[in-house]
């Protein structure tokens, strides 16, 4: 049996986030005041890699950011999956 899942790069993914908000001209307070969050701290924690956007939260970000949540998301590996008898 050969197994290899794709897995998310956090780390990666947050700076994307960081690189994609910069490019589109928006501060992270901008973004703070886009979901209505009382404080920035789960943008700074996406940003660093520490907790990633719920999937509602990252359709809004990627329509936000105007790209698609494939060009958010970082992932290591490729879909490698096959059963041997």
């Amino acid at each position: 049996m050969t197994q290899n899942i794709p897995t998310i790069d956090m780390v990666a993914t947050g700076q994307r986030i960081t690189d994609l908000r910069v490019a589109a001209g928006m501060s992270v307070r901008d973004l703070q005041d886009v979901f209505g969050f009382a404080t920035p701290q789960a943008i700074y924690k996406w940003q660093r890699g520490t907790a990633m956007p719920t999937l509602d939260n990252l359709v809004v970000l990627a329509a936000v950011l105007g790209v698609a949540m494939d060009d958010i998301i970082v992932v290591e590996g490729e879909w490698l999956y096959s059963l041997s008898a």
